[in-house]
C-alpha cells in the first residue's frame, strides 16, 4: 500500500468513523441534560487530553505563532460548530438522523476553499469533484427532507 492510499485510510476513513460515532455522543450528552457550555467543556477536556497522548507519541518541533493562531482558530470555529450542534439538539430538538448529513456538507466548504487557497485544482479531476459535489447537495436536500 503506497503512502497517499495510508494516508486517505487514516486521514479519511478513521476520520469518518470517529466524527459519525461522535455524534451519536452528541446527542447522549445532550439528551441526559448536558448545557451547551458545559457540553464543550468536557470536549475540550477529552481534546486536551487526546493531544497530550499524540504529542507523547508522534513528538514534534516547537510549533510557529502562525501554527499556533491557526490551531486555535481551528478550534475555536469547531467549537462554535459543535456547539450549534448541541443547540440544535437542545433547543430545537432537531433529529440527529438530520443534522448529521447536514453539518456534514461541510465537506464541500473545505473542498471549495482548498481549491482555491491551496490551488488543488492543479491535481484533482474537477469533473469527478463536481459530480460528488452535486450528489452531496442532493443528499442534503433529500435528508433534510426526509
Amino acid at each position: 500500500m503506497n503512502s497517499q492510499t495510508l494516508g486517505i485510510l487514516v486521514g479519511g476513513l478513521l476520520p469518518a468513523l470517529c466524527y459519525g460515532i461522535a455524534g451519536l455522543f452528541s446527542k447522549t450528552s445532550t439528551d441526559a441534560g448536558m448545557p451547551v457550555g458545559s457540553h464543550l467543556v468536557f470536549i475540550g477536556l477529552a481534546v486536551s487530553s487526546v493531544g497530550g497522548i499524540f504529542n507523547q507519541v508522534f513528538p514534534g518541533k516547537v510549533p510557529s505563532a502562525m501554527a499556533i493562531v491557526s490551531s486555535s482558530t481551528l478550534g475555536a470555529i469547531w467549537g462554535l460548530g459543535t456547539g450549534c450542534v448541541a443547540l440544535g439538539l437542545i433547543f430545537y430538538q432537531a433529529p440527529m438522523a438530520k443534522l448529521t448529513p447536514l453539518y456534514n456538507m461541510n465537506t464541500l466548504i473545505g473542498v471549495i476553499l482548498a481549491l482555491i487557497l491551496f490551488a488543488e485544482w492543479k491535481s484533482v479531476n474537477v469533473g469527478i469533484l463536481l459530480a460528488g459535489t452535486f450528489l452531496i447537495c442532493v443528499g442534503g436536500i433529500l435528508v433534510a427532507r426526509a
